[in-house]
Formats: structure tokens, sequence, C-alpha cells
């Protein structure tokens, strides 16, 4: 949880000037299935405003022929065209609606749901960059603004941009000389526009990331509320709400001036020239030059476009603030998925001669540098080199940041080697698919997450086919069968988010459970047992040693009881196997796994005397 206002942004590539046009494009795919119904709401909406064009010439009629002849029948005549013509506007704009209802909130729906199967099928490393908060407000505020783009947005820019050009033909068909007195603000208006956009998309990209960085702090803030609470950190917590919610305010304020001052000019300019229009007009119909028919036609008319016109600039703010949603929808979606190592780990792969079939769990000269890292920065891990046999148990046990985490997370593909090697009884894990990899590789981390789901349904997410009693099996070997019975519901008791209505022990437990229960051939526990008490640990110990009799395991260790379950155990250190043997021999043998599982000082030299402070140090490190 962070504890400052400070909320690192989503990584993004180097700005460069984009296209609106060419941003918003990139829906296409996703609008196709429904381009009969968008398209033909489009042409539906062109009508209807096309039939509103139709109302001045109308009153053309009536001005200059019933009301000029005193035709009381023409007028009443003339009222009933007007009264069909805008019942039938108001019936189009209807059906407008419900064509487009739909199928776009379809299309919001099916870009979603690409979102989130992209998002699961991204590596580790990807969600490590990336704060929570921004994926949340690409995946709901960002889809709504664009859903509301396509159903309002597009429709009435398509509608507003007909009804203008076939209002201002309309105008100098008329007459000529006043159309030109509307024409005239056209060029500084479409100037004026292009600024406003360049400045625009801008703050509106700033405003969005803002929200993003707005919603991590919040979700932090729900997640860590017993954090907050316990330490009686909520005031500062607020102080850093209040300053992320002040920027944006900020930066929504700054959006809301660009917008008040093209609304400002768009509002005002063809006013100014409307009134001259209107001036000319009148002139011209007292010199007899025009009919006051024309002049009531031509003045309904661009009533009639004033709406068109002076929605631009709401209608172009969108354009620009759905075109950076789309930016940053596709920021994530274009993040590549790798189906395997490339570069020198598919090289080594290939160059290397294959095991033996059945040859257990063996790593050959492993690498790993996190792919962001600079060239320079030494290897996480180097040269890991490691053979666990089949059926056999090895401890993996090594100070904190020596690299223990990092090397179980490369088993099942979490992270991508660098370069070396990983096989699975023979079976190189870069020429297989990551789910093949994760079919035979089941893991229990140390900070167990939980679903909010019933106990049941999180336990068998580790094996979609076992039954019940394979369910009842995985219960007992976790020991936490007992607890389970005990709850309100047993198995169909909801646990809540993130499990957090269960004590640290008991989520533990049940992910234990998850590891075990669909038999795996190769299990990964990284220190499983470090939330359990004494007694329930030894328990748990005994029935794991049945589970790990017909499986081959790699166990992150920080206990000497939980050592003592492997066959032999691996010391790892500043991302080196520094060596392997078993618990007895590297007792003996080694001063720096003696301090691990003794506690003994490093300045004792490794010869068993007490530690400065006048004790044995017998409690063992619990870093992972």
């Amino acid at each position: 949880m962070s504890p400052t206002a400070s909320s690192p942004a989503a990584p993004t590539a180097p700005r460069r000037k984009r296209s609106v046009v060419r941003a918003l494009l990139r829906l296409w795919p996703y609008v196709y299935p429904a381009r009969v119904r968008v398209f033909s709401a489009a042409a539906i909406a062109v009508v209807a405003a096309s039939m509103g064009l139709a109302m001045p010439l109308v009153l053309k009629w009536m001005v200059d022929g019933p009301v000029a002849d005193g035709d009381t029948g023409g007028v009443w005549l003339g009222g009933l065209v007007l009264l069909f013509v805008g019942l039938a506007e108001a019936l189009l704009f209807g059906l407008r609606r419900w064509l487009t209802a739909r199928p776009l909130a379809r299309v919001e729906a099916n870009m979603r749901d690409s979102l989130y199967r992209h998002l699961q099928r991204l590596p580790v490393t990807f969600h490590d960059r990336w704060p929570t908060g921004q994926l949340l407000s690409r995946a709901t505020g960002d889809l709504q603004l664009l859903r509301m783009f396509l159903a309002f947005g597009l429709t009435f820019l398509i509608v507003n941009s007909a009804t203008i050009l076939i209002g201002f033909g309309v105008l100098l068909a008329q007459d000529w000389t006043l159309g030109l007195v509307l024409v005239l603000p056209v060029v500084p208006l479409i100037v004026l526009c292009a600024l406003f956009e360049q400045r625009f998309s801008a703050v509106a990209r700033r405003a969005q990331d803002q929200m993003g960085d707005l919603t991590t702090v919040v979700e932090e803030s729900i997640l860590g509320i017993r954090v907050i609470k316990g330490f009686g950190r909520h005031r500062s917590q607020a102080r850093a709400f209040r300053l992320l919610s002040g920027e944006l305010r900020d930066t929504e304020m700054h959006k809301a001036r660009l917008l008040a001052g093209i609304w400002l000019v768009i509002l005002a300019l063809p006013e100014l020239f409307l009134g001259a229009a209107l001036v000319l007009g009148v002139s011209q119909v007292a010199d007899g030059q025009l009919t006051a028919g024309t002049l009531v036609a031509f003045m309904a008319t661009a009533m009639v476009l004033r709406w068109p016109v002076e929605s631009m600039g709401f209608l172009l703010a969108l354009c620009n603030e759905a075109a950076t949603a789309t930016d940053r929808y596709f920021e994530v979606l274009d993040t590549d998925i790798p189906d395997e190592p490339s570069g020198s780990a598919a090289e080594a792969s290939r160059a290397a001669p294959e095991d033996p079939p059945g040859d257990g769990l063996r790593l050959t000269d492993v690498v790993f540098r996190y792919p962001d890292a600079p060239p320079d920065t030494p290897p996480v891990l180097d040269g890991i080199t490691l053979h666990v046999r089949p059926g056999e148990t090895m401890a993996l046990v090594g100070a904190t940041g020596s690299g223990k985490t990092t090397l179980l997370a490369l088993l099942p593909r979490l992270h991508e080697a660098t370069s070396g090697r990983i096989t699975l009884d023979g079976v190189d894990t870069a020429t297989l698919s990551r789910a093949e990899v994760r079919e035979r590789i089941a893991m229990a981390f140390e900070e167990p997450t939980l679903f909010s789901a019933s106990v049941g349904e999180n336990v068998l997410m580790g094996g979609e086919d076992a039954d019940e009693a394979a369910l009842a099996r995985a219960l007992r070997v976790s020991q936490a069968d007992g607890f389970v019975r005990a709850l309100p519901e047993g198995l169909e008791t909801e646990v809540g988010e993130q499990g957090l209505s269960l004590s640290g022990g008991q989520r533990q437990r049940l992910a234990l459970a998850r590891a075990v229960v669909g038999r795996p051939r190769f299990l990964v526990l990284d220190d499983p047992l470090s939330a359990l008490d004494v007694h329930t640990e030894a328990r748990v110990e005994a029935a794991l040693r049945e589970v790990l009799v017909g499986t081959t395991a790699l166990v992150v260790a920080h206990r000497p009881s939980t050592v003592q379950l492997a066959d032999r155990v691996a010391l790892l250190s500043e991302g080196r196997v520094a060596a392997v043997g078993t618990h007895t021999e590297l007792l003996r043998d080694n001063a720096e796994y003696r301090r691990l599982m003794t506690g003994e000082s490093q300045l004792s030299g490794g010869r068993g005397r007490p530690s400065p402070s006048g004790g044995p140090l017998t409690a063992p490190s619990r870093s992972a």
C-alpha cells in the first residue's frame, strides 16, 4: 500500500503526435459486427435531421402563400404538415436509439472481455509494473466513455456534420448573399477547433491517467484497511487521497476552461454573423429584393443549424476523450504475449541434448534477469543448475534476496528464463505451452490468495477434475478439514474478498489444499507453513509426507522442521547454488547453512558460539 500521495503511473511509450481519427479507427474490429445497425441508425438520424430542415421550407410556403393570401385552410394544412414532420422526426430518433442500444452494449462487453482475457495471459512482470487502479480505470471508466462516444458522439458527429452541410446548401439556395454571410465564420472556426483539439487531447490524457492513479490509492486503501486502522494512518491516507483528488480536480477545471473557451467562440461568432445576416435580409425585404417568406425560412433554417454548430465543441471534446480512452485501452492490449522464450534461451534449448524420460525436475545453467532491468545489472539468478530426481523432495534454503521465490516463479513460467534450460521429466518447458507446463506443476505461495467464492471452489481451482474424495483428501493433508467443518456452511461458506474473513493460517492451509488436490506430478511450495503454529505445522508435515512420496517437489523452507521433509537441500546464495546435500551434511559442513538454520551469529565463525546478545538464536529466518 502506498503511503504517499504519489501513486506510480502506468508505463507508457514516449508521446508522439497522434491522429484522433486514426486512434478511433482502431475500434472498428469491435464495431464491425454491429455495423449494419450502427450505420442504419446514423442514416435514420440524418433523415430525421433533414426533416427538421424541411420545416423552414414549409414556413416559407405558408408565409408567402396562405398567410399572404389570407387562406385559412392553407394555414391549417401547413400546420398539419409541420405536426406530421415533427412527429416523424421524433419517431425516427426513437428508432435510432433502439437500433444502437443493444449492439453497442455488446461492443462494450466484448471489449471488456478482450481486455480481461489479455490481462489474464500477460506475464507477471507486466502486472508487477502496472498499478491495479490504472488497469481498473481502463476496464471501467474508459470503456464506458467509449460506449457513450459510439452511442451518442459518433452518431451526432455524423448527423450534425450532415445537417450543417445540407443546411448551408439550403441557405445558399434560398439567397446566396445571405448564405455567404453565414458561411464566412466557418474558416476561423475550423482553425480554432484544430488548436483546441491539440491542447484538449493532452489535458484529457492527463485527467484519465490521474483518475487511474486515484483508483489505485482507493483500491490499496480498501485492501489495506486493517493496516491503516492498526497504525492509525487514516489521516495520512486521507491527505494522499485529497492531494491526488485535488490534482484531478485542477486538471478537470483546465478541461472545463478549454471547453468553455471553444464554446464561447462557437456560440458567439455564428451569432454575430447571424445578426448581420438578419439586418441584411430585412433591408432586402424592405427594398423588395427578398420575400418575407424567404427571410422567415432563411432565419428558421439558420436557427435549426444553431444546435449542430453549437454542439461541435462538446462533440470535439468527446471525440478527444474517446481517442484518449482508445489509446489507453490499446496500450494494454498491444502488450505482447510471447508464446515461447526467444533469443538465447530458445537457442540454448534447441542446442542442448534431450534429458532421459522420467528425469524429474532439472535446471541447467539457468540465468534470469528482469526484462526491464538495465543491461549492466547483475542477474537475479546466475547459472542455476539443479536436479530434483523423480519422487524426490528438495528443500530450497537461502537468505533474504538470494532468489528463491524468483527461481520458483520460473518453473511454471510466471517469468521466462533469460537463458538456460528447465525440463520436466526430460521435456524442455520452452517447447511446451504455458498451459501445458501449469497442468504438470502445482504451486502454493507463502502469501495465499483466496477469491470471493466458496471454500470448495477455492480449493478445486487446483484441480478442475477432482472429485469429492480428492477434495476431502486435500483438506485432510492440509489439516483444513476441521476448521472447514466448523464454518457456518462448511465447504459452501463464502470466504469473501481475498479470504480476509479467515485467519492467515487458515488461508495458508486452503492454499496448500488447492496445490495438492489435483495430485500434481510436480509440486512447488513457497514456505507453505510459515503462518501455522508448531502443533498444526507438525500435523500438516506428517500428512504431507504421504503426498510427497509420489510427487517431485521443490520446497522453499526457513524452519528446520520443514527442511526435514526433504530428501536433499539446495543452498541458494546471491543467485547461485552454493551447496547441495542432506540437511545433516550441510549443517555439519556449511557455515552459511548452519547460520540460516540455527541463527548463530556470523561473528561466531560458524563454530556454534552464542550470539553477541548472550544467548543462542534458535529462531530461523522467516524471510522469503
